[in-house]
Formats: C-alpha cells, sequence, structure tokens
C-alpha cells in the first residue's frame, strides 16, 4: 500500500508543478501543453514497467527515461511549431537537453548490462508495485529534471544575447564536460583489470568524491539560468527542476546511497578514510559540503 502511495504522490507532484508551468503557455487538443507532456512521459515509464516487472529486469529502467526525456521534448517542440516558427533558442535548448539525455542514457545502459545486476532492485522487482514506485518516481524525476526546459521551449522566446543566456550556457557547458569526463575516466577505470575492486582516487575523482554529480547539478542550474527570463507568473515554480535534481542526488537516490555502499566495501582501509576525510565530497575542493 505504502509504494503504491508513493506512486500516486509522484504523479500529484508532477502534476502540480505541470499546471504551474502551464499558466500563460499553450494549450494543445484542449489540454495545457505542459500537462499533456507530463502525462505522456509517465506513460511512458508505464508502459516499459509492464515487460521489465513480468521479465523481472532493471535493465531497461534507466533508458526508460531517456525515451521519456526524447518523447517529452519532441512533443514540446512540435506543439510549438504548430502555432509558430520554432526561434532559435528553442531549438538550441531542445539540442542540449536531448545531447544531455542521449550521453547519459547511453552510459547508463552500456554500464547495465556489463555490471549485469543492480543492487538496488534486487527486492523491487519481484513485488509489482515496488517496482512500479521506482518507475513512478523515475516518470516524476524526468519530468521535473526537464520542467523548466519544456517551459521555456512552450514559450518559445526569441534569443537574445543577454547575461542570462550567457552565465547560464556556460555553466551548462562546464557542467556538461565535467560529468562527461568523470564518467569516463571511471569507465577506464574499471576497465583495468589490475584495478578492479579498487575506488578511484584520480582524475576529476581527486578533487571530489562524486564529480558526476556535481557536473549534473551544474547542468540545471545552468538550464535555470538560461530559462529564466523567459517564465512568468506561476511558471517560476519550474525552477524547481535544479533544486529537485540536488535534493535527488544527495539525499535520495545517489550520494546517500553511494557512500553507505562504499563504507562497507572498503570502511576498514586506511587508504580509503583518508581519501574520504581529504577529498571534498561534491563541490570540488570544498570539504565542508556533504
Amino acid at each position: 500500500m505504502r509504494d503504491l502511495f508513493i506512486s500516486i504522490i509522484s504523479i500529484i507532484i508532477a502534476a502540480a508543478f505541470a499546471w504551474a508551468g502551464s499558466c500563460g503557455g499553450p494549450s494543445f487538443t484542449g489540454l495545457p501543453a505542459l500537462m499533456l507532456i507530463m502525462g505522456i512521459g509517465f506513460i511512458i515509464h508505464w508502459i516499459l514497467f509492464l515487460p521489465s516487472f513480468f521479465s523481472k529486469t532493471e535493465k531497461f529502467y534507466d533508458i526508460t527515461g531517456t525515451a521519456a526525456y526524447f518523447v517529452m521534448v519532441g512533443l514540446a517542440v512540435y506543439i510549438t511549431s504548430e502555432s509558430s516558427s520554432v526561434s532559435l533558442l528553442s531549438k538550441t535548448i531542445a539540442v542540449m537537453v536531448l545531447a544531455w539525455a542521449l550521453r547519459l542514457g547511453l552510459f547508463l545502459l552500456i554500464r547495465v548490462f556489463h555490471v549485469g545486476e543492480d543492487k538496488r532492485f534486487l527486492k523491487a522487482k519481484i513485488s509489482f508495485f515496488k517496482f512500479l514506485m521506482f518507475f513512478s518516481i523515475s516518470g516524476l524525476w524526468a519530468f521535473l529534471t526537464i520542467a523548466n526546459a519544456l517551459t521555456l521551449i512552450l514559450n518559445n522566446p526569441e534569443i537574445k544575447a543577454d547575461l542570462f543566456l550567457g552565465i547560464g550556457g556556460f555553466i551548462w557547458v562546464i557542467g556538461f564536460l565535467f560529468e562527461v569526463i568523470a564518467d569516463e575516466q571511471k569507465r577506464q577505470f574499471r576497465k583495468n583489470v589490475l584495478l578492479r575492486g579498487q575506488f578511484i582516487t584520480t582524475g576529476l575523482w581527486s578533487i571530489s568524491q562524486h564529480p558526476n554529480y556535481f557536473g549534473e547539478i551544474l547542468i540545471w542550474i545552468g538550464m535555470a539560468i538560461i530559462s529564466y527570463p523567459s517564465l512568468s507568473g506561476w511558471q517560476n515554480a519550474t525552477l524547481i527542476s535544479p533544486l529537485f535534481v540536488i535534493l535527488m542526488l544527495t539525499k535520495i537516490s545517489g550520494i546517500n546511497l553511494l557512500e553507505e555502499y562504499a563504507d562497507k566495501k572498503w570502511g576498514n582501509l586506511d587508504e580509503y578514510q583518508t581519501y574520504k576525510n581529504n577529498t571534498a565530497v561534491l563541490i570540488p575542493f570544498y570539504k565542508g559540503n556533504g
């Protein structure tokens, strides 16, 4: 019952922010466009949940989010094009989100097939409502992460050479590079059979214990800054995007789980304790974050 309740709450939260982002925005087939896009994002998750549950596999969990990103962004661009020419800024934002989603989705898909099994789902995938809960939370995560960007695309503002675009774009690029480089460094580390079973302390991982998450957070802070001038009234609620990503990655399904796993695996090693005590948790060089 608890798992079903969480799934329902996920839908309600997403719907509330979709309604806020729809205020003053376009409609499509008689429905607020952002609300429609949100609903379709959840439907994609539920459709792919069914074969995942009956096959008892989590291998399609991450790629489900990627599929939802592509469909939601594609719908936003299509709906915008139905009433006017899609602006250069809306096109640029769409390409940025899709580039991020494709890169991350393929990386996670390859990783899960290489690792073989995600321990988070050992018990969940044998329970219909618990596994559904994971997919519903993913639907919420996918929508709230790009709600900012979707609202901008639907508002379809013209591109302007202003501080918001310049600063936001710069932060987005830095975040994207941080995430890509950190993921690739860890992938190469794991490929080295001599280092199997060890923890990475080199490259970006020498200045942050979670540089990929730091990059991910920068991406959505940058997107929020870019989109801010195009928002009005209740649409400003979609600025929740980077705050939601920070919450998820630091407190719910990111750093907290990884640190618990790492402490169990390497907590008795002096070199791990030294790395943990001397390396910033998230923000590079800033040891006070945690």
